[in-house]
């Protein structure tokens, strides 16, 4: 069983910056991809940014120049560095991956639990 743990949230005054980590708790025989979704109060959950296994990266129009996806393979630990950050980014977000456990395995979906991110005006 592979969990992720996300870190990394808080509160922040409108224009700064987080980062947000999620670390897998073992390390995955197979990535095809990862991802941060965010869900504010009321509304859908949203993609937010997409890595691919070979490093490709994919943004929501509303976060693009303002958020980098990057991924630690050897640390098994996906990252969100987030700047400019706008009252409109307050959201919890989770981290996501399509991977393969073990060699003889599936692949599969694994969330995180979610990080608060709250922006201030």
């Amino acid at each position: 069983q592979v969990q992720l743990v996300e870190s990394g949230g808080g509160l922040v005054q409108a224009g700064g910056s987080l980062r947000l980590s999620c670390t897998a708790s073992r390390s995955i025989f197979s990535i095809s991809h990862m991802e941060w979704h965010r869900q504010a109060p009321g509304k859908q959950r949203e993609l937010v940014a997409t890595i691919t296994s070979r490093g490709n990266t994919n943004y929501a129009d509303s976060v693009k120049g303002r958020f980098t996806i990057s991924r630690d393979n050897a640390k098994n630990t996906l990252y969100l560095q987030m700047n400019s950050l706008k009252p409109e980014d307050t959201a919890v977000y989770y981290c996501y991956l399509l991977g393969q456990a073990y060699s003889y395995t599936s692949y599969d979906n694994y969330w995180g639990q979610g990080t608060q991110v709250t922006v201030s005006s």
